[in-house]
């Protein structure tokens, strides 16, 4: 599944960066490159469900716009994951991930579908120190705001348990000049 995910991933990212004309990075102005901060909220599904009930985090990423539909940057935050009340032993952790951010953009303001991947490194009493992550999304995007729904999976070694997450996250978008 992971093979597939991230081969999809890699062939939308291709197809969209090749059938425009790109800019190179010395091209980045404020027209076509943002810093965005911003918060997201999420729920844990699968097994580690049972162990953490909630998700809050904030999320920064850089952003080039390569093509006029095509993002590309660099994602990173903090995302903590609260243990269920009901087990006496468990405890919060965090996840803090690092990856390869990628957006499509049909419009200038509509409808975007992206995806991020990378290393999630793992914070507190958890098995394991992280993992490879994806996290598709779909949303809705203008000249300031991304406002999007998300799945996140980070694949864990051993037999510490793949943490899985639903959620939703906005954005603001802050120029770079």
């Amino acid at each position: 599944m992971k093979k597939i995910l991230l081969s999809l991933t890699l062939m939308m990212a291709v197809f969209a960066t090749y059938a425009q004309t790109t800019r190179e990075i010395e091209d980045m102005n404020e027209e076509n490159s943002w810093l965005k901060l911003g918060l997201n909220m999420g729920i844990p599904v699968g097994d580690i469900g049972d162990y953490s009930s909630f998700a809050f985090g904030v999320e920064v990423a850089g952003q080039f716009m390569r093509t006029d539909n095509f993002g590309l940057g660099i994602a990173s935050g903090y995302t903590k994951y609260f243990a269920n009340k009901d087990l006496i032993d468990a405890a919060d952790f965090g996840a803090i991930p690092l990856g390869l951010m990628l957006r499509y953009y049909p419009e200038p303001s509509g409808f975007f579908v992206g995806t991020d991947i990378g290393y999630t490194f793992l914070t507190g009493d958890i098995a394991t120190d992280g993992g490879f992550y994806i996290r598709p999304q779909v949303g809705y995007h203008n000249y300031d705001w991304n406002i999007f729904a998300f799945y996140n999976q980070v694949f864990t070694k051993g037999t510490a348990l793949d943490i899985q997450t639903i959620g939703v996250a906005a954005t603001y978008n802050i120029r770079f000049k």
